[in-house]
């Protein structure tokens, strides 16, 4: 028997933001529970921060013991090139948000050409017209930042800041959550992290090479391939 055609004139009910912001943070804290992937985790918190938020893509970068930051996740292909630019560049919302420990919001890009000269062509060039930054803390110890760009100009409301705070703290959860961060348990567990990612990168190399395919194409690949369930 087919299925029956779809009511003509139906209304479809929107889920509440509310709804999807729970559904959000349940699912990632599931994930806390249970036999992780970091880079993977990062990859699906930075989505859940385009798909919330007032804001088209999301980014988010992490400090080695040497405070040098590093490109955990991004959301598409323009914010994974805008974020390396920022820390060739040496300049732009994230690093400033990271050296501070404290949020960043510009609501219109231009206005901080003079602060950011280089990071506001790339910005702008990229499509990107405001730009947000939300510090990772903890144990007293600025891990990284994660990075919200918009299309349009406009601020982030107190929701949203909110929202964008907590899950910057999952992020912090999700590296250090095998026990209670101290300034000693910090540092190894970072690096470990950013030792993951670099084994990422390099696959998306290889596949993006040997496939012809694009770099969201190779990392699609590979988080599909990592959720195969293995044989036994």
């Amino acid at each position: 028997m087919g299925l029956r055609p779809a009511l003509k004139g139906a209304i479809v009910t929107e889920i509440p933001r509310e709804t999807r912001v729970l559904d959000a943070v349940v699912s990632l804290v599931d994930s806390l529970l249970d036999d992780f992937d970091v880079v993977e985790l990062l990859t699906e918190l930075a989505e859940h921060c385009a798909q919330l938020l007032d804001v088209a893509s999301a980014g988010l970068l992490l400090a080695d013991p040497r405070h040098q930051l590093h490109l955990m996740a991004a959301t598409s292909e323009k914010t994974h090139d805008l974020e390396l630019f920022q820390l060739q560049a040496d300049q732009g919302p994230c690093l400033d948000c990271y050296a501070s420990g404290q949020p960043i919001s510009v609501s219109d890009v231009q206005t901080e050409a003079e602060r950011w000269p280089r990071f506001v062509v790339a910005a702008t060039d990229a499509g990107f017209a405001s730009v947000h930054a939300v510090p990772m803390r903890a144990a007293g110890t600025v891990l990284g930042a994660l990075g919200l760009f918009g299309t349009g100009v406009g601020e982030l409301n107190d929701a949203d800041q909110l929202l964008a705070q907590t899950l910057a703290h999952i992020a912090c959860v999700a590296i250090l959550q095998e026990h209670a961060p101290t300034p000693e348990t910090v540092l190894p567990r970072l690096q470990t992290a950013l030792s993951s990612r670099v084994v990422v990168e390099q696959a998306k190399g290889f596949l993006r090479h040997s496939l012809g395919v694009s770099v969201e194409e190779a990392f699609a690949l590979l988080r599909r391939y990592a959720r195969v369930p293995p044989l036994i």
